[in-house]
């Protein structure tokens, strides 16, 4: 699948569902948009900003005109994830944009959100945009055990803290399909693997398999990543997902131990990364980086590890 390539999601029991490559950070399989095909159409994820003209050339595509647009649903604030919430709500000017309580602010003002963003991502900031406000008027906060109207489809919010506070899964029972955000990892397709995804300053161990196990009681048919793409669920997906987090804490911890400084440990595992023939070394190096920022942060914020 190609940068801006629109495929189908025929997986399990999915229907009225596409997604779409945004190309995000210029990288094959590593940022998807969904989209609902139905009376009330649906915007699920919407990427970091850059390039979302790519989002509206596929509504073209599947012939949904941008007044029909109903619901823009980034399950969190992050800039990945919700960086193109206000480009497209003024391209779609009768959608509301679902987020949860805690991040909805962030929407209609950005700036704390990006100072954090840049904090966070250090290099990667040369991929991103400015976010464009989301007026205050067209943001529904959403929280746990809430429903979002997408016509002949529903989004079950679920909370999903454990990547961050503002973080929520939906659940489309009509699909028996689950947007996972980030609370199942990154999917890797092209090698049939699941990676980690940790960074700060919000990370939690614990709550990420908290995460991993409400996924698994949930038992959907089908697993909708952010990063990326549909796969088909099963107990070997949550069980590795819960062992890669695990190993990948255990790792960072056992490193700080020997290392003198945090520099030097980020340093040990950009150098050990695996993922550069997969995402390129300037995403690979610098995804490396955020995640072991994350979880020193998270040890240093939690006794007993």
């Amino acid at each position: 699948m190609a940068i801006g390539d629109l495929r189908e999601v025929t997986m399990g029991d999915c229907s009225d569902l596409y997604y779409l490559d945004t190309g995000m950070y210029d990288t094959e399989a590593y940022g998807a948009v969904y989209i609902l095909d139905t009376d009330r159409p649906a915007i699920v994820e919407t990427g970091i900003g850059t390039h979302y003209e790519r989002i509206l050339d596929a509504l073209s595509e599947l012939d949904i005109a941008r007044e029909d647009v109903a619901v823009i649903a980034p399950t969190h604030v992050h800039l990945d994830h919700a960086g193109g919430a206000g480009f497209l709500a003024a391209e779609c000017p009768n959608a509301d944009v679902y987020v949860h309580e805690i991040g909805a602010r962030h929407l209609v003002n950005p700036e704390y959100l990006v100072k954090g963003t840049k904090a966070a991502v250090g290099d990667q900031w040369q991929f991103y945009v400015e976010p464009k406000p989301v007026p205050e008027e067209r943001v529904v906060e959403v929280t746990d055990g809430d429903t979002i109207d997408c016509g002949s489809h529903e989004l079950d919010v679920i909370h999903a803290p454990g990547h961050a506070p503002h973080q929520t899964m939906f659940y489309d029972p009509a699909n028996d399909a689950v947007f996972t955000a980030d609370a199942a990892g990154i999917w890797v397709p092209s090698i049939g693997e699941i990676r980690e995804t940790s960074p700060p300053s919000d990370f939690d161990l614990d709550q990420c398999l908290d995460d991993v196990e409400t996924i698994r009681d949930l038992a959907p048919g089908t697993l909708l990543y952010t990063h990326f793409g549909p796969r088909e669920y099963s107990e070997d997906a949550m069980d590795e997902y819960g062992e890669v987090l695990s190993k990948w804490v255990a790792a960072v911890d056992a490193q700080r131990a020997a290392a003198d400084d945090d520099e030097e440990i980020i340093e040990h595992f950009v150098e050990e990364g695996e993922m550069d023939e997969i995402w390129g070394e300037t995403k690979a190096h610098a995804e490396t980086a955020m995640n072991t920022r994350g979880v020193l942060h998270y040890l240093d914020t939690h006794e007993g590890m």
